[in-house]
């Protein structure tokens, strides 16, 4: 087990919050209400998280954040699991997992088994809902495929955020159409294809942007994401910049010449300064 963000001893510990926490949703933050002043959350880490992914999640999180890798544990009983967690955490008194929770080998043991197997308090959080909907990190994943950055943000309590490093890009932004920041990025679940309104951060500082994600269809039909400050001229660049979505824009299309791009990206920059 790795630990990250806390200064809490493994025998400070009294209370844990059990699951993948990939986005740390509204759901997610359900069961962390639930932690004690000296509690943490416990990440199962299938290595699968694309919305916070590897200790992204830690971001979020005021509590401590210790990860198990899916792997090491898999083949554990749910019993022989709850007597790891015990010797671990030496002085645990309170679980805290979700309602469909299940845990030891082939996840065969659920949580009316967690409160047989663990004589301390055993809290289970119901379902949440948003809206008649059911909060699930597969649910936001498929509403930014589709594109839907507002119920996604909804559903996540926040805006979605990327974080990339910043690349040079093919050099037209700056000379005929707009200056652009570009960006490759890994691990994080890309938004579909399109222009975004977006607040792209800068070393402590947060601008209004607006970014494209998709293939260059006009050009050269590379895939790239390119961030447009508004109004801003930024000298220098640190290495790593973050993304975060607010409304999707439009989606992406080919245009004949580069004059009626342009034109189209003073449309999209009109229609960010009235979406936000």
């Amino acid at each position: 087990m790795k630990k990250f963000s806390t200064t809490l001893k493994n025998e400070e510990i009294d209370s844990i919050a059990i699951g993948g926490f990939d986005g740390l949703h509204i759901a997610h933050q359900e069961l962390i209400s639930h932690l004690g002043s000296n509690g943490a959350i416990l990440v199962i880490d299938k290595d699968s998280a694309s919305l916070t992914p590897n200790t992204h999640r830690c971001k979020y999180l005021k509590q401590g954040c210790f990860f198990l890798k899916f792997e090491d544990i898999k083949d554990m009983s749910g019993e022989d699991f709850i007597i790891y967690l015990k010797k671990y955490f030496i002085n645990l008194k309170k679980i805290i997992v979700g309602y469909d929770f299940r845990f030891g080998h082939m996840a065969k043991t659920n949580v009316d088994d967690l409160k047989r197997l663990y004589e301390e308090e055993v809290v289970i959080v119901k379902e949440v809902f948003f809206d008649g909907i059911s909060v699930h990190s597969r649910l936001i994943r498929e509403e930014l495929a589709l594109g839907n950055i507002k119920i996604a943000n909804r559903l996540l309590g926040r805006n979605y955020e990327i974080i990339g490093s910043v690349i040079k890009g093919q050099g037209l932004g700056s000379k005929k159409l707009f200056p652009t920041i570009n960006l490759r990025c890994k691990d994080f679940l890309i938004p579909k294809e399109g222009v975004y309104a977006t607040r792209t951060k800068i070393g402590e500082n947060s601008y209004t942007s607006a970014t494209f994600i998709g293939h260059r269809v006009s050009t050269d039909c590379n895939y790239s994401i390119e961030t447009h400050i508004l109004d801003e001229d930024i000298e220098k660049l640190p290495k790593d910049i973050s993304i975060s979505f607010i409304d999707f824009i439009r989606d992406n299309r080919k245009f004949e010449s580069l004059v009626m791009l342009k034109n189209q990206i003073e449309k999209d920059l009109i229609k960010l300064k009235e979406m936000l």
